[in-house]
């Protein structure tokens, strides 16, 4: 006897002929239970895991609402807090230009009262020496006179050999001096 050495893989035709699934005779209950585990999972779905869900992405669309809100808050706070630094810088600029013109006009009037003080003291100085200047060439003047008195009746003594009168040396030194 030949014996086969291939393995048998079909159905027999008088075994399980269908597919369990697609039998007639069982397809009224398959349909039952399907109804039965549909409206199980559907009560399952529409009262526990859908709510939850619903509330989690109410959660979250609360959540990102109110950091949101709370992004637009500080984003108001920080233009609040720029503008508060830049009035701030504005009015230190302000209050920085009042103390440069203060300074520099503080300084022009002190700059001013020492340059009269010193035109002050120049002038005064200046005066006496116009003074000291008018006494030294009157005293020189009056010098010049005896000088020319002397000296002249020296040149007519010497160029005449006879001494000539004071009064007439002193008028004619007089009248040269004059002019």
């Amino acid at each position: 006897m030949a014996e086969s050495t291939h393995a048998h893989t079909e159905v027999p035709s008088g075994g399980h002929g269908q597919f369990p699934p697609f039998r007639r005779d069982t397809i009224a209950s398959q349909l039952f239970w399907f109804a039965i585990t549909f409206i199980a999972l559907y009560v399952m779905v529409a009262k526990i895991a859908l709510p939850r869900i619903g509330g989690i992405l109410e959660a979250r669309h609360g959540r990102i609402a109110a950091d949101l809100a709370a992004a637009n808050r500080l984003k108001e706070g920080a233009a609040a807090a720029m503008a508060a630094y830049e009035k701030a810088l504005a009015e230190a600029r302000t209050r920085a230009q009042l103390i440069a013109n203060e300074t520099r006009d503080r300084l022009n009037t002190e700059t001013e009262k020492t340059r009269k003080a010193l035109e002050e003291r120049l002038n005064t100085k200046l005066a006496q020496a116009e003074q000291a200047i008018a006494v030294t060439k009157t005293k020189a003047l009056e010098s010049v006179r005896g000088i020319a008195l002397e000296t002249a009746a020296a040149i007519v003594a010497r160029l005449t050999g006879m001494t000539p009168a004071e009064a007439s040396v002193a008028d004619a030194v007089d009248d040269v001096l004059k002019h």
